[in-house]
């Protein structure tokens, strides 16, 4: 029989946090920051959390999918994953973004990050809901999408230093830089409706892809078998 207890994990930024839920809304939380992708320091709070859960049990982890940092979402999923299956009870995956401090509050924002080699990606988050998958564009795009944004009132988020994107003088100081985190992400399985959980817990938990998975051409063709 499944738990009563839900764990959380948010790593897909910098500043990365877990927590676990009661029945009755009740939660315990862990937080720390790396610079990379939490490899080392994710299990180490995540035991002493788990320390705390009690004889009930875990019926359900969630997991934030990015978009963000790839490595650290990846680090979350497989834990979440491992855990699941210790626990026989589900994982499932939702967008990081909703569980921005903005997003949260249910207004409408424009989230921005570097997707690296020149190239940006754009989400828009409504009513705590991501209207469409993460876009991708190029510098000329991003400038416009903020320059849109601002004239319009919304607020423009990123996970990242404001200063890495190549926004004029009048734009840079328009955006502003956001966390999401385990709370959040638990606030935002708390608000959505029974279909859009159900289709969460229907998808297996994988990273929110920026760019299609492809496969590189083997140096030495001979070797690959037929």
């Amino acid at each position: 029989m499944p738990g009563t207890f839900t764990l959380i994990l948010e790593t897909s930024s910098p500043h990365a946090s877990l927590a676990i839920a009661g029945a009755d809304g009740s939660l315990i939380g862990r937080e720390f920051s790396s610079a990379r992708s939490h490899h080392a320091r994710l299990f180490g709070p995540l035991a002493e959390l788990l320390e705390t859960l009690p004889a009930a049990g875990l019926g359900r982890v969630l997991v934030g999918s990015g978009p963000g940092s790839y490595s650290g979402t990846r680090v979350g999923i497989a834990a979440a994953q491992g855990v699941a299956i210790a626990n026989a009870c589900e994982a499932v995956a939702l967008p990081s973004l909703l569980a921005l401090p903005t997003a949260a509050a249910s207004v409408a924002c424009l989230a921005i990050g570097d997707a690296r080699r020149g190239g940006f990606w754009l989400a828009r988050v409504a009513a705590r809901r991501m209207m469409a998958e993460p876009e991708l564009t190029d510098g000329a795009g991003l400038i416009a999408a903020v320059a849109a944004a601002v004239t319009q009132g919304i607020p423009v988020i990123a996970i990242e230093e404001p200063t890495r994107f190549p926004l004029p003088g009048e734009l840079a100081p328009q955006v502003r830089q956001e966390f999401p985190s385990a709370t959040g992400l638990w606030l935002a399985w708390c608000l959505a409706d029974a279909a859009t959980r159900a289709a969460w817990a229907s998808a297996a938990p994988q990273p929110i892809y920026l760019k299609p998975p492809h496969v590189t051409a083997a140096k030495r063709p001979w070797l690959v078998p037929s």
